[in-house]
């Protein structure tokens, strides 16, 4: 480079082309093996020469590399700078992660600059030196010495101190070390204990499958002892951002196809109620084809694991998450263990491409469903709250989970009659008994019998008793349907979102079937909510679905007593004679013959009288369904989608940090314990302002968010040890998905058996909104906050309801230790105060939250609109505080620290990464509304597209 005025380009290397090969993939398929250790150095310099005399230098050094065989250079790194000095040490240090492929031949190259200003547009040439990575390994202590070249190549601009660092255990005392003019400036001699057992991602052998392309950077900083700790941040991209959303989206398809056949075996319908399924049938072809459109186009795209903020409004990746990443800081202390602090940083779920003109989720979803009433009226169908129609899904969902099981459990019993095996006969009845009882449980419900009654209406030809005593008393005029007397009261009257002046004619009447749909419901136990808009009829026979249902508990009956009748005389053990057994004396043949040949009748019985109530309740909970479809045309299919978008994208993230927080604790036996007893909590942070557009954006996630409730996850052994059998798999439908992650055999048989049995997992997920914007400046004086308020209060109850059952059944000395003393449930109150308090942009809601969910054990997110330029400084913040609270950061040192990391860490290499331009999207006028905490230095921000 010529001396003067310089541009400082920032190449970012492409991690994508520095994937180990192949080669290096052990046995097992799981982690990699490097060909060499993992090479991080820090920086120093002594004795720089400033072009004017009468000035000291703004130091920094840019890295480079010499590729052996292109034999060109590659931009790699870059510290900060320090300013005013001519004997620099730089805290941001140097790293080359164990995939990217180096060898002892090749060359870095150290040019070091006089920067003119903080934005490192302009800068002087002092002085360069080149080294290779063999010449720092085999050097005594590790350490080198070089000479920096002017560019006149005279040896004059002073030298530069290049010291190979290790994440492990660090010397007590300074030694070796550079004096420089600032007092606290020391460059200790770092070791590593040969006996410390690594913990960082690339060690650890669980992280190949769903974690890839790391970008990693490396701080010394110093303690409040005045000793030095390593710090190494490291960001990786993650590939269930788009094999999450890609297996969403064929469940989606799968469902509404199942659903469309569901509809067609409705069987005949009377004119209204056929032209009403035809309808529906028509919308949800279109979500199909729509669904698979995206579907085809995702599967086009290779090699991607994460979209780009700047796509975030593109229509074939709406189901994508924005800006998925996950990132890992791990610090190193002197006398202390290893500690590493994980979050994962997502743009906030939302439905861009949809756009936020009439506002996100819950205020379309709040509207839709004041307005739906007079939907139904509409289309003359019945209203059913949404707790109905949740429970009719939820019918259908356990049928079908439930029936084919119930038979294979038969089928078992059967199998073990034929070997003759009382235990194996024992074990599959209480099985097949336990799955029986429940599945009868889930039947006993009036919304299925009602939604028979309203299915019999709806056939062809139906005329309700009333509509004969009327035809016959010489077809007199219906009048308005909603007129009530006292001696003739309407079925109707009173029912939601039914017009007064509604009317139907005699031939409606008889084939739209309104009257005898819209009448109440009797029946004995707690009355449902909108109890008068569920449909009832006299003249249909109400006992024949309690005949069919108990039915099943009947031939359960006969099926336990066959069992203990056979088992009794095989014991030929006498004992008192019980009803059960009197009743499988009527069934038993005098022939003692094979057991199965005795068992087989009751058990066939039993699997058709499951099927027989099965093909009526799906016809029944169908049913509900259609009439919610029918008065959801056009806009509750619209919102669906939306919903579907959002939870998509929130799922994604979801399972991303569930794998992240799993990989991190298999060794803890106490998270693993809560983890099965309890569940974890998982904190979504969110930066968005309720302003203008981002209030629909929160509206969005706040849905999205609440919808993860409906998500469980099981860990299962994974067939092979291959890394596709390695990656988390999603079934379910939309009232409910299992996400499950397959472990290798060996890691598997070290969980708790209560995981290896497959129970389900919870996770409980909170979020907690502060806006720290301009816009969140204009909400707070002239508009309105109570979107975030109503957020952070509800969610501050879960959170501390989750507390109290973690308190009640998991030992507290199961969570992880802390310095800080704080009780957490001191934390909760504190927590509890803030959210009540009305303060500005009180972010103290966001540290405290976080700090709880550290504390929990649980899974930490942090999101803005694209998770690109707020959430970095979320992040960076967070993580300085961490070091400061946990390992003794030195307060003189927290703002460089800070600095350093906004300046040159992982989160500047996601903003290249999403828009190819090292610049938050700031702009000075911005940076005045934000906390002081929250402001990048300055160089770093400028308007750019974001």
């Amino acid at each position: 480079m010529e001396d003067g005025a310089q541009h400082l380009g920032h190449c970012m290397v492409d991690m994508k082309e520095l994937n180990a090969n192949p080669e290096g993939l052990t046995a097992a398929g799981v982690f990699l093996t490097p060909k060499l250790p993992q090479v991080e150095f820090s920086l120093a310099c002594n004795d720089l020469v400033a072009s004017g005399s009468d000035r000291k230098p703004n130091a920094l050094v840019q890295v480079a590399v010499i590729d052996p065989h292109k034999q060109h250079l590659v931009s790699h790194a870059c510290t900060e700078i320090v300013e005013a000095n001519k004997d620099p040490l730089f805290l941001t240090g140097v790293t080359f992660p164990s995939e990217y492929p180096a060898s002892p031949e090749t060359l870095v190259k150290l040019t070091v600059y006089d920067a003119k200003d903080k934005s490192q547009e302009s800068s002087s040439f002092l002085g360069s030196a080149t080294f290779s990575v063999g010449n720092l390994l085999r050097a005594k202590d590790e350490r080198l010495t070089l000479s920096l070249r002017s560019s006149d190549g005279v040896c004059a601009a002073g030298t530069v101190v290049v010291n190979r660092l290790k994440m492990g255990e660090m010397e007590e005392v300074d030694v070796d070390h550079i004096t420089t003019e600032i007092p606290s400036h020391k460059c200790p001699l770092v070791c590593e204990s040969a006996s410390h057992a690594c913990i960082d991602r690339e060690n650890n052998p669980l992280t190949g499958p769903v974690f890839k392309n790391p970008i990693c950077k490396v701080y010394r900083f110093q303690t409040a002892d005045s000793k030095w700790m390593l710090v190494r941040e490291q960001m990786e991209e993650c590939t269930l951002s788009f094999s999450i959303p890609k297996q969403l989206l064929s469940l989606y398809i799968q469902e509404d196809m199942s659903r469309v056949q569901d509809l067609r075996e409705l069987g005949e319908l009377s004119p209204h109620w056929d032209n009403l399924r035809k309808e529906v049938m028509t919308r949800y072809g279109g979500i199909v084809s729509s669904f698979q459109e995206t579907l085809a186009e995702l599967d086009k795209i290779t090699g991607r694991s994460f979209k780009p903020s700047c796509c975030k409004a593109q229509k074939s990746l709406e189901f994508i998450p924005i800006n998925l990443h996950t990132q890992r800081m791990r610090v190193t202390c002197p006398r202390k263990t290893d500690a590493f602090y994980d979050v994962v940083t997502v743009g906030a779920p939302a439905a861009h491409f949809q756009g936020f003109k009439c506002g996100g989720l819950q205020r379309l979803l709040s509207r839709y469903e004041a307005e739906k009433k007079s939907f139904s009226t509409a289309y003359q169908c019945i209203y059913y709250s949404p707790e109905h129609t949740a429970k009719a899904q939820e019918v259908l969902s356990t049928m079908s989970l439930l029936q084919p099981l119930i038979t294979s459990l038969a089928d078992r019993l059967l199998q073990s009659a034929q070997e003759h095996s009382s235990p194996g006969l024992r074990d599959a009845l209480k099985n097949l008994s336990d799955k029986t009882e429940q599945f009868v449980h889930t039947l006993k419900d009036e919304l299925v019998k009602s939604a028979l009654l309203a299915l019999h209406a709806a056939r062809p030809g139906y005329v309700s008793k009333s509509q004969k005593q009327t035809t016959m008393q010489g077809g007199q005029h219906q009048g308005h349907i909603l007129q009530g007397s006292d001696q003739n009261p309407s079925p109707v009257q009173g029912l939601p979102g039914h017009s007064p002046a509604t009317s139907i004619t005699d031939d409606t009447a008889v084939c739209n079937n309104v009257e005898g749909l819209q009448s109440t419901t009797r029946g004995e136990g707690v009355p449902l909510k909108h109890q008068d808009s569920i449909p009832h009829h006299k003249e249909y026979d109400e006992e024949e679905w309690d005949r069919v249902w108990a039915n099943v508990a009947k031939c359960l009956n006969c099926v336990i007593a066959m069992v203990d009748k056979l088992q009794e005389k095989d014991n030929s053990n006498q004992e008192p004679v019980t009803e059960q057994q009197q009743l499988a004396d009527v069934i038993i043949s005098h022939n003692h013959g094979d057991w199965r040949e005795q068992l087989c009748p009751p058990v066939t019985r039993l699997k058709e009288c499951v099927m027989e109530v099965v093909e009526k309740a799906k016809r029944a909970m169908t049913f509900v369904l259609l009439q919610e479809a029918a008065c959801s045309i056009p806009q509750g299919f619209l919102l669906q989608q939306r919903r579907d978008v959002v939870f998509s994208q929130a799922l994604a993230a979801l399972a991303c940090g569930f794998v992240m927080r799993l990989y991190a604790g298999m060794q803890d036996q106490g998270f693993l314990r809560q983890l099965h007893l309890v569940g974890l909590v998982a904190q979504f942070e969110s930066l968005l302002s309720t302003y203008s557009e981002e209030i629909g954006m929160l509206e969005d996630m706040e849905v999205g968010i609440s919808d993860l409730q409906r998500v469980l996850f099981q860990i299962t052994e994974a067939k092979t040890d291959d890394l596709s059998d390695l990656q988390p798999l999603v079934c379910g439908r939309r009232d409910h998905f299992t996400v499950e992650v397959p472990l290798p055999r060996l890691v598997f048989q070290t969980l708790p058996e209560e995981i290896k049995e497959g129970k389900p997992l919870r996770v409980f997920p909170v979020l907690f909104n502060v806006g720290i914007n301009e816009q969140q400046t204009i909400a707070e004086r002239f508009g309105d906050i109570s979107l975030q308020e109503r957020i952070n209060q509800r969610n501050f109850e879960t959170l501390e309801a989750y507390y109290k059952s973690l308190s009640e059944k998991v030992p507290l000395e199961c969570l992880p230790c802390f310095q800080t003393q704080t009780d957490i449930k001191e934390l909760l109150e504190t927590l509890g105060q803030n959210v009540v308090t009305k303060k500005r942009k009180n972010v103290e809601i966001l540290w405290i939250a976080g700090t709880i969910c550290r504390r929990l054990n649980g899974i930490r997110f942090t999101s803005c609109k694209s998770a690109k330029d707020r959430t970095s400084m979320s992040v960076t913040l967070e993580q300085c505080a961490l070091l400061r609270d946990e390992h003794q950061l030195s307060k003189d040192f927290f703002i460089r620290a800070l600095d350093c990391m906004r300046r040159e860490g992982c989160r500047i290499e996601n903003v290249q990464k999403n828009i190819k331009c090292r610049k938050y999207a700031f702009n000075m006028l911005q940076l005045m509304a934000f906390p002081k905490c929250y402001r990048p230095p300055e160089g770093t921000y400028g308007k750019v597209d974001s």
